[in-house]
């Protein structure tokens, strides 16, 4: 049997996804060639992971969806949040769907087949998406949910971080 980083220098990081995530018994969906849906638990939720690949741009795509509905919140706010929280971050950003009134947390890589780190490095691409979105989870919900000011909110968790 190939290693998944074999199995990657002659077929598509998809696959790769399948072959990992399909190990681990999770719940998944291959939608095409270059897209699988990606269902992890999570400590407040479920999310979905979702991945694409661009073979012209030699690119994987990661969003990680938050299942928060936006219900009473101005979307003024929302964005303001997006801009408060997205300034802090290294690795990925976090965007609104506005189809579904819902954040999202997104992450792009190129790939290099060369690369034999490649499964470490898409776990640690997988750790630091469900790792943001668990600790903005509380954050996304006041704003979103009970309609807080993002400032004041991300005031307090800070401090609750530190």
């Amino acid at each position: 049997m190939l290693l998944a980083s074999q199995k990657f220098e002659k077929s598509n990081p998809i696959d790769v996804l399948e072959n990992i995530f399909g190990q681990k018994l999770l719940g998944l969906e291959r939608r095409s060639n270059n897209e699988i849906v990606v269902e992890v638990g999570g400590k407040w939720q479920d999310m979905l992971l979702f991945f694409a690949w661009e073979e012209r741009l030699k690119c994987l795509h990661m969003s990680c969806f938050i299942n928060i509905e936006n219900t009473t919140c101005d979307k003024n706010r929302v964005f303001e949040l997006l801009a408060l929280v997205n300034e802090n971050l290294w690795l990925g950003h976090f965007s609104y769907w506005t189809a579904y009134d819902t954040p999202i947390f997104k992450h792009s890589v190129i790939v290099d087949k060369a690369d034999k780190a490649f499964e470490e490095k898409l776990a640690q691409m997988v750790d630091v998406a469900i790792d943001e979105c668990e600790q903005m989870y509380p954050i996304f919900q006041a704003v979103l949910v009970q309609n807080m000011d993002p400032k004041q909110v991300l005031f307090a968790a800070t401090n609750v971080l530190q």
